[in-house]
C-alpha cells in the first residue's frame, strides 16, 4: 500500500475559527476525518501532522522518504518565503503536491508568490478542504 504524509502548516489549525469565509467553518480535526476516510478509499494509507514551526515542517519532510510515498504539504504563510522548506522539499525523491484552501493567486499579491511551486510535483489551490483529496488523487497517479 502506498503511504502519503499530510503536513498543515503555520495557522492551519486555526481552521473553522479563523476567516471562515476563506477557510472553511470546519476545524482541522473535521478536514482530517475526511482527508483519512477519501485516502483510504483511495487505497492509501495516511497520517497527518500540522505544526506552526517552520523546523518541523522540514524534519517531517526530511525523514519522509523512510516511511512515505508522496507528501501533501499546505504550508500556510511560509509557502511565501521559506527557502528552508522549499530546500527540504527539494532534498527528499518522492513527490510532493502544495495544496491551499484559497487561490492563492486571487488574494493579496505577496500570497501570490510561493517558493515551494517549482520544486513540487504541482499545487492545488482554491478549493478549500477539497484541495487536499485532489492532492491525494495525483499523487496515487505519480507515485511509483
Amino acid at each position: 500500500m502506498k503511504r502519503v504524509l499530510v503536513i498543515h502548516g503555520v495557522n492551519i489549525n486555526m481552521t473553522g475559527r479563523r476567516e471562515p469565509g476563506v477557510y472553511g467553518k470546519e476545524t482541522l480535526e473535521e478536514i482530517n476525518a475526511q482527508i483519512a476516510r477519501a485516502a483510504e478509499q483511495m487505497g492509501l494509507g495516511c497520517d497527518i501532522m500540522q505544526t506552526n514551526y517552520e523546523g518541523q515542517v522540514c524534519d517531517w519532510l526530511q525523514s519522509a522518504p523512510k516511511k512515505y510515498d508522496g507528501i501533501v504539504l499546505n504550508a500556510g504563510a511560509h509557502t511565501h518565503y521559506s527557502y528552508a522548506i522549499r530546500d527540504a522539499i527539494a532534498s527528499v525523491n518522492i513527490p510532493c503536491v502544495e495544496v491551499h484552501f484559497s487561490n492563492i493567486h486571487a488574494r493579496d499579491e505577496f500570497r501570490s508568490k510561493s517558493v515551494l511551486a517549482p520544486v513540487c510535483a504541482g499545487q492545488i489551490s482554491g478549493f478549500g478542504k477539497y484541495s487536499y483529496v485532489l492532492a491525494l488523487q495525483g499523487l496515487k497517479e505519480i507515485m511509483v
